[in-house]
């Protein structure tokens, strides 16, 4: 042990004599190291996020939607055409969903298009989302004030409305909204019985579900809607109309038990392609998702592992590079050495020893800004980081690992000099 301290203090004090140089030396592991932790917390942060959202689906569920054809765009997008396109899911394929398919134990429908939102002065465009009661569960929402949706307002076609929380704050700006009214479209005015907690907006999942933003939607139910707003959306422009028939945006499934739910995507593919030749419809799976985002997650990992490793690769060059110059500056004191009795091992762990205090060093050095810069990373672009356990413990360990590695050969290039011809040199 004391002679390690002994050839750790040696080490320290050799590389004090040359400050600049051991510092430029230094660096490339620095910059290495705090690559690999801080690339790694921000990917495994954003990674994080994609599967909260998705996992945030459900992991038993099957989300089915309402899709506009091909045909039915390219004719939507024609000039002056007065065209009506009907397509997507009906209210009689919630029914056979529920009645036919033994292993779902929930369906939850809803209905959403985008409508003015009016309180005296206050015009706001928001997504109005005909929905039941189960869908505040099946969105993990929380009701702020007031109450959500329930059986009685649906069997009622009550005029009562839920607010987002960002919506009611812009539209009751100086005032508690519950028991007031809220006007909806042109005509249809809705008495505000809740308002939903905050929710962090989702970002859309690939091309299958769009992103969401909770906040600033209205719900009614969805016997309401059906009956309020009929099925048919027009667009009016001058000279000519569209219209648009869904009769529902979106089902949920929920199935009874994970090792059911491709089984029962199949039986929902088949079921819907008998009724729905045009394909107007498209089945999401949230656990297809996460496995997807996972295997995505080890790859992003390698790759940003890999293009940090580079940095350390670097750095490794420069500390061979700086200790081969360190042994031919030395060549005098590793002769006078020999000469009094050291071996070839006690030169190449004296060596070694400074290679390993360099690569240490700079390990330690570039943890602590790997660790400080996900947090700053975080605040000004918004993706968060997580900095797992490991992450610095392998960068480190790499950073000894990699300087070591490198300045093998130096201390054995100095190890195997004869000391005669050492002492020789000037």
């Amino acid at each position: 042990m004391n002679r390690f301290l002994n050839s750790v203090s040696l080490a320290l004090r050799n590389l004090s004599l040359h400050k600049l140089r051991s510092t430029l030396t230094v660096l490339g592991l620095i910059f290495g190291v705090s690559s690999v932790v801080a690339m790694l917390a921000i990917a495994e942060g954003a990674s994080a996020e994609a599967q909260r959202q998705i996992a945030e689906l459900g992991a038993t569920n099957i989300i089915l939607q309402s899709i506009k054809p091909m045909e039915d765009l390219k004719k939507t997008r024609g000039q002056n055409d007065n065209f009506i396109a009907s397509y997507g899911l009906k209210h009689e394929d919630y029914e056979r969903i529920v009645e036919t398919i033994p292993t779902v134990i929930k369906a939850t429908p809803l209905r959403e298009f985008r409508q003015e939102v009016r309180h005296l002065g206050q015009v706001l465009d928001a997504r109005v989302v005909g929905a039941e009661p189960s869908f505040l569960d099946l969105t993990n929402q929380k009701i702020a004030q007031g109450r959500f949706l329930e059986s009685a307002d649906m069997s009622t076609f009550a005029n009562v409305a839920v607010l987002g929380q960002e919506l009611a704050e812009k539209l009751f700006p100086f005032g508690d909204p519950l028991g007031q009214s809220v006007r909806i479209g042109d005509s249809h005015f809705y008495k505000v019985i809740g308002v939903t907690g905050f929710k962090s907006p989702s970002a859309g999942t690939g091309s299958s579900l769009a992103a969401q933003d909770f906040n600033k939607d209205v719900y009614i139910p969805l016997t309401t809607n059906r009956v309020r707003f009929g099925e048919v959306l027009m667009n009016r422009k001058s000279g000519s109309f569209t219209a648009e028939r869904v009769e529902l945006n979106q089902i949920t499934v929920t199935v009874d038990h994970a090792d059911n739910v491709m089984r029962t995507a199949d039986a929902l593919k088949s079921l819907l392609k008998q009724f729905h030749p045009k394909e107007d419809y498209g089945i999401t799976i949230p656990m297809e998702l996460l496995e997807k985002a996972e295997a995505t997650k080890r790859i992003f990992n390698l790759v940003l592992g890999s293009i940090a490793s580079i940095s350390l690769l670097v750095g490794g060059i420069g500390i061979m590079n700086i200790m081969l110059a360190t042994v031919t500056e030395r060549t005098r004191e590793i002769g006078i050495r020999r000469a009094l009795g050291a071996k070839k091992k006690d030169i190449t762990f004296q060596f070694l020893v400074e290679t390993a205090v360099i690569s240490a060093t700079g390990g330690l050095i570039g943890v602590a800004l790997g660790l400080a810069a996900p947090p700053i990373v975080a605040k000004f672009t918004g993706i968060p980081a997580v900095v797992q356990p490991w992450a610095p413990l392998l960068a480190f360990a790499i950073a000894v690992f990699t300087g070591v590695t490198f300045g093998l050969y130096p201390a054995r290039r100095a190890a195997s000099m004869d000391p005669v011809e050492a002492l020789r040199t000037e």
